[in-house]
């Protein structure tokens, strides 16, 4: 089997024969203002092609390979649209950008949290209405993993901000450039290149993996590994395939006994809260559910068409209206239907005066399950009712299970050239081609695929910054990464935690220069590796970017960040930095603080703020050695600055 994952060449893919352009110029981009912008391409050897922009003409002649690139001197931020044009000396037509603006050009990268869609974000309906911003510029490059370097993004263009553009586009990157562009009044260029349950060694270079005598075997193992791929990938698809059929949905047996119709059907129903993951509300397995709500339909409405939008549903459902089927989808039909927001037409037919009865059937095979809204846009309306209310479908339903098939364990699939967690293969499909574009920094949300590694991650992460600057040859420019949100269930006493451990790990980047950490851990959600909260994130965000980017000394970057303990009598005294205005407690008394003796058990603490210090004790500690704050998958956590940033989780036994 050959494999170039080794290759560190120049990309591939360069057209030789044509005059063109790298594919992440398009028009409607925004160019980095205040740097020297590189413009590059393809072209017959040995060709002299021209860029003009902005008052600028610069040449460069192809090289053997067929290709060019100049350098656009620094550029001053500018809103109004221009154009950029590429000619060349052989005779066919230059190429022309419209439409092309100057501003601040960032990153936005990492697994499902940042790929998460502002329309699946909470308040979406509404976000996506108001998101109305021509002068931000977004950017999705596809998910598409290689074994080397690319230098093309097929089917990927620059877009405008606005309702029609920005549903499906990356939440926190938009959040993040919404409060830049807020603040800073400049263009905002936002290329999202993420990819959900993705690891980041898939985000870095084979070279800088293999260069590190502490992660070579990341790519010794799957080298190792290659010569059994087929015989790994056999068994691990008849195992599949065997977990499909025991899981799949069987049929419809519930229909015919009267559970979508108006009548109260027989079964255990109980009552549950939605949107709302069920397995985030004591129903720990996978399966399928039946949810049912009753609604009074006022006069004005009866025999007319209605719009039924449920939100999303994880994974697939069929909807019923007074027992009719309305609408549906399924896996089988879309392979984002568990994260899709579905409205259906409820026939005029179907609509009358006072009690309705909705029935929606949703069949989770595996991970999370439920309807997962969010909230505003759960609701039934009548478009052709003009100012008449909506009603929402938020709050409690009624519920009750078809299939329970216990806790799905999911065969993992064997990674080989091709698959996305294969070492460097986002890199290079979805970083490589990028590269050199001038950009100003990158945001990151990623670390939930490698909480199982958090010691390797103390290394794998440091090293993958070191090698974007590398790869663009920008000197450290900004780097911005969100903490991992609280998850999980909370525990009673503490306990250890790989996602407190890798939580550690994401810190401890923060010695590289020019970085900053968006603390989340007042954010997520119990039930929901996908917290809705996408807001907060992107504004966390952006607050780093304000105080360290762009100077706003004003803007507090972040909570207060552990710097040190000293003992004091039978307490231990902590100190911070990014205290701010000042500690602030936020409840009635500090929780999250766990202290230890010398037999290294944990017991809570009591904890106070003295004179912008933390001091902890425990009556059955006298001689304590260690603290940890919420140090667990979901903590509690009470400790702030006054500009209302959580302090960060830490111990002071550092492994």
């Amino acid at each position: 089997m050959k494999h170039n994952q080794k290759s560190n060449n120049a990309p591939r893919n360069l057209k030789r024969k044509t005059m063109g352009i790298a594919s992440v110029f398009t028009s409607g981009m925004v160019l980095q203002q205040g740097v020297a912008v590189p413009v590059w391409g393809t072209a017959i050897p040995g060709r002299k092609v021209t860029v003009r922009f902005a008052e600028q003409e610069k040449a460069s002649i192809t090289d053997t390979e067929g290709r060019w690139k100049v350098m656009l001197d620094s550029l001053t931020a500018c809103a109004d649209p221009r154009t950029l044009q590429i000619s060349s000396t052989h005779n066919q037509q230059p190429i022309t950008l419209h439409d092309v603006l100057v501003g601040e050009v960032w990153v936005c990268s990492g697994q499902s949290n940042m790929q998460w869609p502002v329309a699946g974000s909470n308040r979406g309906a509404e976000e996506v209405r108001a998101a109305n911003f021509p002068e931000i510029r977004l950017f999705t490059v596809p998910n598409v993993p290689s074994g080397e370097p690319e230098s093309n993004i097929a089917g990927a263009a620059w877009s405008v901000c606005s309702p029609d553009t920005i549903s499906p586009f990356s939440a926190v990157a938009y959040f993040f450039g919404r409060e830049l562009h807020r603040r800073l009044k400049v263009p905002i260029g936002l290329i999202n290149t993420s990819w959900g349950g993705t690891v980041a060694e898939a985000w870095t270079s084979w070279g800088t993996l293999s260069g590190d005598p502490s992660l070579r075997g990341i790519v010794e193992n799957f080298e190792r590994d290659l010569p059994r791929l087929a015989q790994r990938r056999e068994a691990w698809s008849r195992d599949f395939k065997a977990l499909e059929e025991q899981i799949s949905d069987k049929g419809n047996t519930k229909y015919s006994e009267g559970w979508a119709g108006p009548a109260e059907p027989d079964g255990n129903w109980a009552d549950m809260e939605l949107p709302g993951i069920w397995q985030g509300k004591g129903l720990n397995f996978s399966g399928i559910l039946w949810f049912r709500k009753t609604i009074e339909i006022p006069a004005g409405w009866a025999g007319k068409d209605l719009n039924l939008a449920i939100g999303a549903t994880d994974k697939s459902d069929t909807t019923y209206f007074n027992n009719e089927q309305v609408g549906s989808v399924t896996m089988a039909d879309r392979l984002d239907s568990w994260s899709l927001l579905r409205t259906y037409t409820v026939p005029g037919k179907l609509v009358r005066a006072g009690r309705n009865v909705i029935a929606v059937r949703v069949h989770s095979d595996k991970y999370a399950g439920g309807m997962t809204g969010p909230e505003d846009v759960m609701k039934v309306f009548c478009p052709a009712c003009g100012g008449d209310p909506v009603i929402s479908l938020a709050g409690t339903w009624r519920y009750a299970v078809e299939e329970n098939y216990g806790l799905v364990q999911i065969p993992v699939e064997p990674v080989g050239p091709g698959h996305q967690n294969a070492p460097s293969a986002l890199f290079n499909g979805m970083i490589a081609p990028l590269l050199p574009y001038a950009i100003r920094g990158a945001i990151w949300y990623q670390g939930e695929s490698n909480a199982d590694r958090a010691r390797q991650y103390q290394t794998l992460f440091p090293l993958m910054i070191r090698d974007w600057r590398r790869a663009w040859g920008q000197g450290d420019f900004s780097f911005y990464f969100v903490q991992l949100a609280n998850y999980m269930a909370q525990q009673a006493q503490p306990s250890e935690s790989q996602w407190a451990e890798l939580r550690e790990a994401q810190t401890m980047a923060l010695a590289l220069p020019n970085t900053g950490m968006a603390v989340a851990i007042d954010i997520g959600d119990a039930g929901d590796i996908h917290p809705g909260n996408k807001q907060d994130v992107g504004l966390r965000l952006a607050f780093n970017a304000l105080n360290q980017t762009y100077g706003l000394r004003e803007v507090m970057p972040c909570g207060p960040l552990f710097r040190l303990v000293s003992r004091d009598g039978a307490s231990l005294r902590l100190s911070f930095d990014f205290v701010g205005r000042g500690l602030v407690c936020r409840g009635e008394a500090l929780q999250g603080f766990a202290i230890a003796g010398e037999d290294g058990r944990f017991v809570w603490a009591t904890a106070t703020i003295e004179n912008e210090q933390v001091v902890v004790s425990s009556p059955g500690v006298s001689h304590p050695k260690v603290v940890r704050y919420a140090w667990a998958d979901n903590p509690v956590a009470s400790l702030y600055n006054r500009d209302g940033l959580p302090a960060s989780p830490f111990r002071t036994d550092v492994m």
